[in-house]
């Protein structure tokens, strides 16, 4: 593309990792043999669900609370309405399994690409701590870490694309939000950033569940990030 952004941030979870394979990997290790006929697929779904919905309600100016406690609170939910019977370790385990995600097969390859020629950062409203773990666990190959954490507030507040922006040194116009959700690359457009919308259709297991169509509105619908890496020309 003409006149190319300076650097490249990336939402992480589901857009650079696979959590729904990676979660239900680990919730059926953790639970064993026992409950055979629990659909653990679904199970991840609603989990990541409640997340969404804790950190999306919640109020303005409410005190931080890391993503961490919201993880681990809507899994107690979760298995306590569901009668699932597993200790404190067990439920320590599965709730630490969020920052030991795998990345998708594309993530690295397509990444080590775009880095010769881009700064790259994630902007993510995993905790920092987390985000860490999981670059860790993956080997990717960023530049930078930034996360939601650091202002207080989660994405899409224009706060958390602010401070990337700032921290980088740049203009929001010479930067591309990159991730698998509308809502956090359309709320970078509304600020001035530039968007790559990817599509994940297994982000969830199931096709049917994810928004993975791409739309006019974005300056770059890429498949993978290998694809994106083709489209700028890397």
């Amino acid at each position: 593309m003409n006149d190319r952004p300076k650097a490249l941030l990336f939402d992480v979870q589901g857009t650079a990792t696979d959590f729904h394979s990676t979660i239900r990997h680990a919730a059926t290790a953790v639970a064993g043999d026992r409950y055979p006929d629990v659909d653990w697929s679904a199970f991840v779904n609603d989990w990541r669900a409640a997340y969404f919905e804790e950190t999306s309600s919640r109020p303005k100016h409410a005190a931080w609370e890391s993503v961490a406690v919201v993880y681990r609170r809507t899994l107690d939910t979760l298995l306590d309405a569901r009668g699932f019977e597993l200790g404190e370790a067990e439920r320590a385990e599965l709730a630490g399994a969020w920052a030991r995600l795998d990345p998708w097969p594309d993530t690295v390859p397509g990444l080590q690409r775009l880095r010769k020629q881009f700064t790259l950062a994630t902007l993510s409203n995993a905790d920092v701590s987390a985000v860490v773990q999981i670059s860790r666990h993956g080997d990717l190959p960023w530049h930078a870490i930034f996360a939601a954490e650091m202002v207080g507030v989660f994405k899409p507040d224009p706060r958390t694309y602010h401070l990337a922006a700032h921290y980088l040194g740049l203009e929001p116009a010479d930067i591309m939000m990159v991730a698998s959700h509308k809502y956090d690359i359309r709320a970078a457009a509304g600020l001035g950033f530039r968007t790559a919308f990817i599509a994940r259709p297994l982000e969830y297991g199931d096709p049917a569940l994810a928004d993975a169509g791409f739309s006019s509105e974005f300056d770059i619908n890429a498949t993978d990030f290998v694809d994106l890496a083709d489209q700028l020309d890397c």
